[in-house]
């Protein structure tokens, strides 16, 4: 963190978000957000897919317009995209005809300066960036981590006040992300770029711990802010630190705790239908349960350590443990997974066994599978269009959300050999019973 946080450079009032279902009603998608991200801080958005953090960036950057509540820049209310606020993309975003120099100099068009004071500040930022000697590549030319620098050096290019940043590394490898990470740190510690606040979306927790000053905790359907959390650890940070793992935990947990509500008052909606379920593969939901079954867990783990041990982020882990907890494999409390009887069985049996278990836990407590396939026997040619549930679901889901509950239960159901389906023809069949 520079010094003491100063003013704040954007502010969201009472923002919400809701775009139109099939019907035209409102699904909201962001409810009541206030936040203030102040001069010398880097804010995280850290939440699980669905909650929003994304659009929230969008409204930020004054990219769309919230539906209620507003959006302010230094005091001033967005009505647009705004000079002064920069934008890093999770995808590179680059122009593959143009050179990295060009790239850069992408980020001046709107200062409408002369080719020449254009052309010396892009080799400034180039430099500042770590691509010195690159600017006449072709992004074809470069490594994802360097396009990831032509990405970044845009951005700064125009002295920001602001800049907002979209996962900024999650596309990049482990090594590359972390020298990036490391680097952008430096140049901000040492006041070595014009931006004077940070604010950053990502889902691993980690990263959030390792560069943000505070974390916001964002909760699901609609997203919401669950938590604040304060890092008060001076950088540079080792994820070694007793204090930082100690952040990581409570971080944990509060994901945990929000995972299992929003579970349970997503079986309450529609008779249970609209319960957004995770798009994670049999093959994964085996593997992790017979990896947790084994030494040293013994049935049950600590997710930030099983996470660790696996290589696992916050993306991949959850929706497994989501999955489990919601076929009633395992219980998910606390920042702990702890897998049920039923499924300490299912690690332990073979394809034929399982697959009857998984059967019956997906008609148990999948209300949507059930209402698939009793929807298919109830029809003369037990034949059903996707259409037929899609409209269903959205409702009640955001279209994303929509989508992959349906991949979802498409999978589940295929292989618990429940009913079969047709992505050319787009229609459920009845499969075996």
């Amino acid at each position: 963190m520079h010094d003491n946080p100063g003013a704040p450079v954007i502010e969201l009032r009472k923002v919400s978000m809701a775009f139109a279902k099939p019907s035209g009603e409102p699904l909201p998608v962001l409810t009541d957000i206030d936040l203030a991200v102040h001069e010398g801080e880097i804010l995280g958005l850290l939440g699980r897919s669905g909650s929003g953090k994304s659009t929230l960036l969008r409204v930020a950057a004054g990219l769309i317009h919230p539906s209620s509540g507003q959006a302010l820049y230094h005091g001033t209310p967005l009505a647009g995209p705004a000079a002064g606020i920069a934008v890093v993309f999770q995808t590179y975003a680059l122009y593959p005809w143009l050179t990295v120099l060009q790239n850069v100099e992408l980020g001046l068009d709107a200062l409408d300066l002369p080719l020449q004071e254009a052309r010396k500040r892009a080799m400034a930022a180039i430099d500042l960036i770590g691509l010195d000697g690159f600017q006449s590549a072709y992004p074809r030319e470069l490594s994802g981590g360097m396009r990831q620098r032509v990405g970044f050096a845009r951005a700064v290019v125009s002295d920001p006040t602001l800049l907002l940043m979209d996962e900024p590394f999650s596309a990049l490898d482990v090594l590359t992300a972390e020298t990036l990470r490391t680097d952008f740190l430096d140049l901000w510690t040492e006041s070595q770029l014009p931006i004077k606040a940070v604010l950053m979306v990502t889902h691993n927790i980690e990263e959030a711990v390792l560069m943000c000053d505070r974390i916001l905790v964002l909760a699901s359907n609609p997203g919401r802010i669950a938590a604040e959390i304060r890092v008060p650890l001076p950088q540079p940070r080792s994820r070694l630190d007793t204090e930082f793992r100690a952040i990581v935990d409570e971080i944990y947990s509060i994901l945990t705790a929000r995972m299992a509500e929003a579970i349970g008052a997503q079986s309450q909606v529609h008779g249970g239908l609209a319960q957004h379920l995770p798009d994670v593969s049999i093959n994964r939901i085996g593997g992790f349960v017979e990896t947790l079954t084994a030494p040293p867990y013994g049935g049950q783990a600590e997710l930030p350590d099983f996470a660790r041990a696996l290589a696992l982020e916050v993306n991949e882990l959850f929706p497994i443990a989501a999955a489990l907890h919601i076929l009633e494999f395992a219980e998910v409390k606390e920042g702990a997974i702890k897998l049920t009887a039923a499924g300490r069985i299912y690690a332990q049996s073979g394809t034929e066994a399982r697959k009857r278990l998984f059967k019956e836990h997906l008609l148990r407590f999948v209300p949507l599978v059930a209402h698939i396939r009793r929807v298919l026997e109830e029809r003369a040619d037990h034949e059903a269009p996707l259409e037929r549930f899609e409209l269903e679901l959205q409702d009640h889901l955001n279209q994303n959300d929509a989508d992959s509950t349906l991949r979802a239960a498409i999978g589940w159901g295929r292989y618990a050999e429940l009913f079969s389906y047709s992505d050319a023809r787009r229609r459920f069949t009845l499969g075996p019973v």
